[in-house]
């Protein structure tokens, strides 16, 4: 059965893109245009009206984290999803984390930097998020430590979900210097042929 993807490439919902490409899973992609999200057709998949959401028969599903999980522990295979509880919880635990304490401020330099008027532009707030950024940055350094990816040697369903939010950092040329392991995993990740055709690149 295809599934459905509903957002455009350059959204959330190219985390849910990424992982049909990883995992081989047959999908439509419904790009959508904003004018798209209030219509009713859509609120009935998404009664929030934003993007993305899954479409999976009769099945709906919103934010994209909660996608991805989904996929991952329905098609996952080889150890994408991990079979043991406490691997499955260290997915939960990265996959979170990236959206709790990296998305914020990363989205909060990517907006102003390429998405907002000049004399729009909030200086300050992006001062503050650059300044917050190295801690979490640190974090994930560290436990990355001899080691290629989160949970050791293998990709998995929480390199795909962090990596998809880190990846904002290559736009906004955040300096990994300090951090050579986080660094080098998101160049890593950011390779994979997955990545590359969820955003039409080779």
């Amino acid at each position: 059965m295809t599934v459905k993807i509903y957002g455009p490439t350059a959204s959330r919902a190219a985390r849910p893109l990424w992982i049909v490409h990883e995992l081989g899973i047959p999908f439509e992609h419904v790009a959508l245009e904003m004018k798209d999200l209030k219509g009713a057709d859509f609120l009935k998949i998404n009664p929030n009206g934003k993007v993305p959401a899954l479409a999976d028969g009769d099945f709906k599903l919103f934010e994209s984290m909660a996608i991805n999980l989904y996929l991952a522990a329905k098609h996952g295979k080889d150890g994408f999803m991990p079979s043991s509880l406490e691997d499955q919880a260290l997915v939960w635990q990265w996959s979170f984390w990236g959206m709790t304490e990296v998305e914020r401020h990363l989205l909060t330099v990517l907006i102003d930097m390429f998405m907002t008027a000049p004399d729009k532009r909030k200086p300050e707030a992006v001062a503050e998020a650059q300044k917050a950024l190295p801690k979490p940055f640190a974090v994930l350094n560290g436990a990355l430590q001899g080691r290629d990816y989160l949970l050791g040697s293998t990709f998995t369903v929480a390199d795909l979900n962090l990596a998809s939010i880190c990846s904002w950092a290559k736009p906004i040329k955040f300096d990994f210097a300090p951090f050579p392991n986080a660094g080098a995993w998101l160049d890593r990740c950011l390779a994979r042929p997955g990545y590359k055709a969820a955003r039409g690149t080779k």
